[in-house]
């Protein structure tokens, strides 16, 4: 696999990305991508399954995202090129199965971006068609300034990042302020282990924006040191915040009125008394959800570049921009597939649609991880063994509606593959499926 590796690594001579993203700017992408996918949503469903056991739910997607995110470091000093999982897939298990990660990846985060687009504008000016342009609007924009080159993504993400946190911050003391020695009385065993799994696997959604540093590998400066110090502090901070807002909002809202709440940060500081807070929330979610549709196209557009680049999907995705070195054909093309999901879909579920896909992404990277030989191990192989079996418990949890939804999205696009190789015949950039 060494002379794998070496040729993944090369750029692929004049037609490979720039290499511009130092270690601040890997974080920044990843925590832009964890704080807007979920911090302002995720709560709300996951209350309804676990109630205050959504807290032991978010410390087991944790423990999974930090074996993941071991798994995924670990893979991307050996393999540092765009493409995240579906590389590594291809690369130790062979070519299907880093399709499926790739498949999963790009239908669950196009799907995302969707969501992100809406969640902005209905922050920013409510329901309606309005809010559908104004969504349309911040698509285009934010795909124009990732086609302007990584350097600009990063900056524009590190802004988005700052202020969302300044919103977090305000909505936690002010929550702490307004309850002054309030407590939770639900009962933390309420939904059972089910319901604290299920919890787990859509707060896993929200982790997962740290897969953008291993999808950008290509981008990324002296991959080896700085991959493996990025994902674990993205992670970490995420983790930490999550934790902090997460226990605020049970404590200002209680679980029952967090899992009724369209909006649960919102519901949190009215319920503490603070309701002057909300502007400040609404700016922060809306805020966070742009550093989110942001981070999601530049990681969706790299995946879709290196499966271009193997005909797993059009061939015209793979170009790359003379001047600005990015994939912008594959960033165009995705504008305008999550335009049209923003005019015509509706954000809601969508949260476990992603999970499923994202968990199964995380399934095979770990899978993945275990082939690889001693010299490439940074981690213990037992990580990425618990990280293969939470990835696939927190999957069977799921709400039903998701995993069916989920299954029906990989069979199409396994039967669709099937149905293009058997017409254009083998390709001999294929790995050996072994």
């Amino acid at each position: 696999m060494g002379e794998a590796a070496a040729g993944l690594g090369d750029g692929r001579g004049g037609e490979g990305l720039a290499r511009r993203l130092g270690t601040a700017d890997a974080v920044v992408i990843g925590l832009g991508s964890m704080l807007g996918a979920g911090v302002f949503a995720v709560f709300g469903p996951a209350a309804r399954a676990a109630g205050v056991g959504l807290l032991v739910g978010l410390a087991v997607a944790g423990v999974v995202a930090y074996c993941n995110a071991a798994s995924s470091a670990q893979l991307a000093m050996a393999y540092p090129t765009s493409g995240g999982t579906y590389v590594f897939g291809r690369e130790r298990l062979g070519h299907w199965w880093g399709f499926t990660a790739g498949w999963g990846f790009v239908v669950g985060k196009t799907a995302s971006c969707a969501a992100m687009a809406l969640t902005f504008a209905r922050y920013a000016v409510g329901p309606g068609w309005a809010g559908r342009l104004v969504a349309v609007a911040a698509v285009v924009g934010l795909a124009g300034l990732n086609c302007r080159g990584v350097a600009k993504t990063a900056i524009a993400t590190r802004v988005l990042v700052a202020a969302t946190l300044v919103a977090l911050a305000v909505l936690v003391a002010g929550i702490a302020v307004g309850l002054a020695g309030g407590e939770v009385t639900s009962d933390v065993s309420a939904g059972g282990v089910y319901g604290i799994l299920q919890s787990a696997g859509l707060i896993f959604f929200a982790f997962a924006g740290y897969a953008r540093i291993a999808t950008m590998g290509e981008e990324v400066r002296d991959p080896a040191r700085t991959i493996p110090r990025a994902i674990p502090l993205a992670l970490g901070i995420a983790a930490a915040v999550y934790l902090l807002v997460g226990s605020a909002a049970l404590l200002a809202a209680g679980p029952e009125r967090l899992a009724a709440a369209s909006a649960p940060l919102v519901a949190a500081v009215d319920a503490a008394g603070v309701g002057a807070l909300a502007p400040v929330v609404r700016i922060g979610a809306a805020l966070a959800s742009l550093g989110a549709l942001l981070a999601l196209i530049a990681g969706v557009g790299r995946t879709g570049l290196a499966m271009a680049r193997n005909r797993d999907l059009p061939g015209w995705l793979a170009a790359v921009h003379p001047r600005h070195r990015v994939p912008h054909h594959a960033e165009l093309a995705l504008a305008a597939v999550v335009c049209a999901l923003v005019l015509t879909t509706d954000p809601r579920g969508v949260i476990g649609f992603s999970s499923f896909g994202v968990l199964v992404y995380y399934a095979i990277a770990n899978a993945a991880a275990l082939t690889q030989p001693a010299q490439q191990r940074r981690w213990p192989r037992a990580l990425s063994v618990l990280g293969l079996a939470g990835c696939l418990a927190l999957v069977a949890t799921l709400p039903v509606e998701s995993v069916v939804a989920g299954l029906v999205m990989f069979a199409v696009g396994l039967a669709a593959r099937a149905i293009v190789r058997a017409r254009l015949g083998p390709n001999p950039s294929e790995p050996p499926a072994g």
